[in-house]
């Protein structure tokens, strides 16, 4: 639901604007998604801090991580809304931005940077609730700011014509009303864990844990969505049809990750918990169903995408030339789903252990060696098809599972020497 703000946006506008106002709106809902992606890996620092509290029962350390992520995490968005707000140009600039696409992408930023403390708020709530093992309230939050940002989306888009600025204006408030929703649920709700006001001072083990698992999960994720604003800038010097079909699969793939990328927040928590009972054995069985849930889920996607490629894009756009490019796009970029769901499991093992560094290095190996050279030299060797650029994404993802196998291998004989 989460994914479905850009989506909406992007569906939305493209029914009212043209290519360059729905171009805008897929490149700065790009840059938006990163610095969520990466909040939400922040925030995993705190989703297992808890889990394991809760597991070993200990109901003042959870206090502890929750008032503590809440004090750091004020701080960061502040920090991060007012540093962002002052680099908005370089950012277009950086991101090669077609000129016709400049200004609707300025606007778009501006009001969506402004709304990141909400952004902020929403994820670490989330990340509280599902560290006690409670993922359903997160979907009722975002359910409800889903619904107003659609509804906002068609007010701002449709009747006010605000273009670009409207989606952000609908992505923001409606993030603000969901804000709202959860900490009236949190007021009312009993969770078990009492907080207290020297729970909210920064202890050092407390950051320090969650800053520990946080930090390399948040790179990762960075690094991620780096990866593809690389991508999209290829895609960008290539002309506005390229670019908005990229956009636009971008936007697809995000929606179709949901299943894989659910994975490693599920395995982080569920595995942490039973690390902090003591059952570690439990912790590798949630990473085995967890693979094989997302490797299925993965596969039948994929085989499916194959034959509705271009409807699916035809969603988004009534440009011709843009529907056959993104079909070609996405039937490449679409086995990432199965591979990538296969990594993101083994990364929420690795978070549980509090190994998330492994995440880390998995994913820089495989962007640096196979992502982003590939897209690159696909790009330059196959000019008249975006497939070839799919399927180097693809491949960066199963270099990925290559190397998380390996670690887990070694890992598991390490434990087995131990015990």
């Amino acid at each position: 639901m989460q994914t479905l703000y850009g989506m909406a946006d992007l569906f939305i506008i493209g029914q009212f604007e043209g290519v360059a106002a729905t171009t805008a709106v897929s490149i700065g809902s790009q840059v938006m998604h990163m610095l969520t992606v990466m909040i939400v890996g922040l925030a995993m620092g705190t989703t297992v801090s808890i889990a394991q509290a809760i597991g070993a029962n200990k109901k003042d350390d959870a206090a502890a991580a929750t008032g503590n992520t809440v004090t750091l995490f004020l701080i960061l968005s502040v920090c991060l809304t007012g540093a962002l707000l002052c680099v908005i140009r370089p950012i277009t600039v950086i991101m090669s931005v077609p000129e016709e696409a400049v200004s609707g992408t300025i606007a778009y930023l501006t009001i969506c940077f402004i709304g990141i403390p909400f952004i902020t708020a929403y994820n670490i709530i989330s990340s509280i609730f599902r560290g006690m093992g409670d993922s359903k309230s997160p979907m009722y939050f975002i359910a409800v700011a889903c619904v107003a940002n659609i509804i906002l989306d068609y007010i701002f888009i449709g009747l006010c014509h605000f273009g670009p600025a409207g989606a952000a204006l609908g992505t923001t408030v409606s993030q603000a009303i969901s804000v709202i929703v959860s900490l009236f649920v949190i007021v009312r709700r009993k969770t078990g864990i009492s907080l207290r006001p020297s729970d909210f001072r920064p202890k050092r083990n407390v950051c320090g844990t969650i800053v520990k698992v946080g930090i390399p999960i948040a790179f990762q994720d960075g690094l991620i969505q780096i990866a593809f604003i690389i991508i999209t800038i290829i895609a960008n010097k290539r002309g506005l049809t390229d670019s908005a079909a990229v956009g636009i699969v971008e936007k697809v793939i995000s929606f179709l990750f949901l299943v894989p990328s659910s994975m490693l927040s599920t395995v982080s928590a569920l595995g942490a918990q039973n690390i902090g009972a003591g059952k570690p054995e439990r912790a590798k069985l949630t990473l085995r169903y967890a693979i094989f849930i997302t490797a299925g889920f993965g596969l039948i996607v994929a085989i499916i995408i194959q034959f509705i490629a271009e409807p699916v894009v035809g969603l988004f756009t009534t440009d011709n030339s843009v529907i056959l490019a993104g079909g070609q796009y996405l039937r490449g970029y679409i086995w990432d789903c199965m591979f990538a769901g296969i990594h993101f499991s083994f990364s929420g093992y690795f978070c549980a252990c509090q190994k998330s560094i492994l995440s880390f290095i998995h994913n820089i190996i495989a962007i640096s060696l196979v992502r982003v050279p590939g897209v690159y030299l696909t790009s330059k060797l196959f000019s008249n098809t975006l497939f070839p650029m799919g399927l180097a994404t693809a491949t960066g993802s199963l270099l990925s599972v290559i190397i998380c196998v390996i670690a887990f291998l070694i890992l598991t004989r390490k434990e087995k020497h131990i015990a």
